[in-house]
């Protein structure tokens, strides 16, 4: 242990050697160099001026002139249109009008009115179908029944009216007393009637239809 103390060098005892310090001291200073010349190559910083905003305020239009102003009963709106020149057409011939087919004064012989033929209203009604009633078509040697034998032997008389019902062929279908009727002057009339008279039909708007009509038949005794 001594002889290693013994040995050891006293680093208090040596002296600062001025070459190192030197050395110390160059090294700092490159070293500031070098940051004062980094500092030196940075770009300059530019700072722009602020930009200024002048407002300019225009002035009123002068007013318009009194040959500009509008008029104030026409629409501001609305565009004012001159009316074409007119220009005249060359005269034509008017064709002749026959005064017969105007019944009016027309203003405008160039454009005729449509005359309707017939005046527009109600529409006429229908007319109605004519009728024709029923003729007797039996010979006169056949008009008178037989006289019932019990009436002849009373001599009585009779005047009978009686309601006749014709057919559409004419023929007698039915026979009816019109007021009082004695049966047996009845009976003997409606027999001769319905075998032997004959009627042309009544007609209806030219067709045959059925009708009825009333007749006087006489029984009397040949004086």
């Amino acid at each position: 242990m001594l002889a290693y103390a013994a040995n050891r060098v006293n680093i208090a005892g040596r002296r600062s050697s001025p070459n190192a310090m030197l050395v110390i001291i160059g090294a700092h200073v490159a070293a500031v160099a070098v940051l004062m010349s980094a500092k030196m190559e940075l770009p300059p910083i530019i700072k722009h001026p602020p930009i200024k905003i002048d407002l300019i305020t225009e002035d009123d239009p002068p007013p318009p002139s009194p040959s500009e102003r509008p008029d104030p009963r026409q629409p501001a709106d609305q565009a004012v249109t001159r009316p074409d020149p007119v220009v005249p057409s060359p005269s034509l011939p008017r064709p002749a009008v026959d005064p017969t087919t105007v019944p009016f004064p027309n203003p405008d012989p160039w454009t005729l009115p449509n005359v309707d033929p017939q005046p527009r209203g109600d529409p006429l009604p229908a007319p109605a179908p004519v009728r024709l009633g029923p003729q007797l078509l039996t010979p006169a040697s056949q008009l008178k029944p037989p006289y019932p034998h019990s009436k002849l032997l009373s001599e009585e008389e009779a005047v009978l009216r009686l309601r006749l019902t014709i057919d559409e062929r004419g023929r007698v279908v039915a026979v009816e007393p019109v007021g009082r009727a004695d049966p047996i002057f009845l009976a003997a009339a409606r027999r001769h009637l319905l075998a032997h008279w004959r009627y042309r039909p009544a007609s209806e708007g030219g067709r045959a239809v059925g009708s009825s009509t009333v007749i006087t038949l006489r029984f009397e005794l040949d004086g």
